[in-house]
């Protein structure tokens, strides 16, 4: 029993450095591709984040606008709302 559990000492070492350099072979090139893929993701949300920013300025303009209006011609848009309201629909 001794000489058995003798041998089983070197297989498992070279077992542990097998699955070491396997390890290394495969794992490492994938890590790094799945970084570069997260890279271009990251880009992609950033780009994303930036057109998002840019329609919500031209959102917010719009509307600053159209509050211009409105105070600036608030009792006129507000007798304008009330004729239409007395229209029938254009069905």
């Amino acid at each position: 029993m001794g000489f058995q559990f003798v041998l089983l000492i070197p297989i498992l070492g070279i077992s542990v450095g097998l699955v070491a350099v396997i390890g290394g072979v495969f794992v490492k090139p994938w890590l790094a591709h799945r970084e570069k893929q997260m890279e271009l993701e990251a880009k992609m949300i950033a780009e994303k984040a930036a057109q998002y920013a840019a329609h919500t300025s031209s959102l917010e303009q719009r509307v600053r606008v159209l509050e211009r209006i409105v105070t600036d011609r608030g009792i006129d848009v507000a007798d304008e709302i009330e004729k239409l309201r007395d229209q029938p629909p254009l069905n």
